[in-house]
């Protein structure tokens, strides 16, 4: 049975799920080779709908591993649209310690992120970008192919994972993909090797597919900018778009779209492109393009007005919401964050899932004060915790082991290990 053959199976369901599974369980233990991932990936895009566009080359896309803190998609769309290319960014969920950008997006009220294919493709080609959730059409066998590798503990093989990412990716018509693979204790990828592997394997696979792909490998042990928690994002990516965002976040998306432009013919090199995207933030042109996503999906833009709208609006600031600050009891340099306990404490707090259907508060969150390489007196605020819940003394003790200090000052290092093109 050929590729094309077994996923015409698994769409339509023809093959019974142990079928299926034996297969998954063979990939699984004796992986497969590029050009049998590139067939796979293929199979799996051409399984729905494929978005198809009027100007070929401008229209890219970027995928992150995930993380704590990582809000980088929101600011990254919109300068790149702002930079003139075309972003039709299909984006997830979050579940477990790792946000979703479509539950930060939901923060904004009145936002759709379900659109349909020819909404997505207007509104695309009308303002250059849509952030919104995948459509039922879209990549049907991944959908079945990801549930059963779920249950049937075969999530962590690389042909697998790579297949599930780019064909979805592949299905939106892109030309250029960029992907962020994170590694650390708040990784998926705990191991720079592992995300290394991850990370050339959806590269290769994208070229042998004809996208222009490249990757970075960025660190994941502290928390990206200062906010976690879906409506705090939301408020530090406005900043962001502002030109008044944390370094670690503006490198990011820096970094991330001057490789798209570079992709996209759209600059020269790297350092161009990563210029002309921070241009972009800091002229108000992309900060305008979000304006605009935001009301051709239906969101509110009049809580965009002024910090304090923005927060009223986002619902920080509403009377059954409380806000606890947390202090250091010695003074030093801040020499760790750890991302994964600042995630747990947000997760009990209710700001992401614990299982797939749970609801989430979106208001909830931390918002650090301090980064590492900053130094703190004794009696000093490092964070302050948005909560609605009576088990704050609980979320302040988690918070309280997440913070190291040290007598000398630490070197302070890119998130950014190494671009792979």
């Amino acid at each position: 049975m050929s590729i094309d053959e077994f996923i015409d199976g698994v769409v339509d369901g023809t093959i019974p799920d142990e079928e299926v599974v034996l297969w998954l369980e063979k990939v699984f233990s004796e992986g497969l080779t590029t050009d049998e991932t590139v067939f796979l990936t293929e199979s799996m895009r051409d399984s729905g709908e494929v978005l198809s566009w009027p100007f070929p080359g401008l229209y890219v896309d970027k995928h992150s591993t995930g993380g704590v803190g990582d809000k980088v998609s929101i600011p990254l769309a919109p300068a790149l649209a702002a930079c003139g290319l075309k972003v039709p960014m299909i984006s997830g969920r979050g579940l477990g310690h790792t946000g979703g950008t479509l539950d930060k997006l939901e923060s904004i009220p009145g936002l759709r992120v379900s659109l349909e294919v020819d909404e997505i493709v207007e509104q695309v080609n009308d303002i250059g970008l849509a952030m919104v959730g995948q459509t039922e059409g879209l990549v049907p066998a991944d959908r079945r192919l990801y549930a059963l590798r779920d249950v049937t503990g075969t999530i962590a093989s690389l042909p697998l994972i790579t297949s599930s990412i780019v064909s979805k990716k592949a299905a939106e018509g892109i030309s250029s993909l960029v992907l962020d693979v994170k590694f650390g204790r708040a990784a998926f990828m705990e191991s720079r090797d592992a995300a290394e592997n991850l990370a050339r394997s959806m590269v290769s696979v994208s070229k042998g597919m004809g996208i222009s792909a490249s990757a970075i490998l960025s660190t994941m042990d502290q928390p990206i900018g200062y906010s976690v928690g879906n409506s705090l994002e939301i408020i530090e990516s406005v900043e962001t778009m502002c030109g008044r965002g944390p370094v670690d976040l503006e490198e990011l998306v820096c970094v991330l779209g001057g490789m798209l432009l570079r992709s996209s013919g759209m600059s020269e090199d790297l350092e161009e492109g990563a210029s002309k995207i921070q241009d972009s933030l800091y002229d108000g042109t992309a900060f305008n393009k979000f304006l605009e996503m935001v009301g051709s999906q239906g969101g509110d833009k009049g809580i965009f007005e002024s910090e304090y709208s923005l927060m009223r609006g986002l619902g920080i600031l509403d009377s059954d919401l409380f806000s606890t600050t947390i202090e250091v009891g010695i003074e030093g340099w801040v020499s760790d964050i750890d991302a994964m306990t600042v995630a747990e404490a947000c997760l009990e707090m209710g700001a992401g899932r614990k299982s797939l259907g749970d609801e989430i508060d979106r208001r909830v969150g931390v918002a650090l004060e301090v980064q590492v390489g900053d130094y703190l007196e004794k009696g000093e605020v490092w964070a302050t915790i948005y909560h609605s819940e009576e088990r704050i003394e609980e979320i302040a003790r988690m918070l309280s082991g997440a913070i190291q200090l040290s007598d000398s000052e630490p070197v302070v290092q890119s998130r950014i290990s190494e671009v792979i093109w």
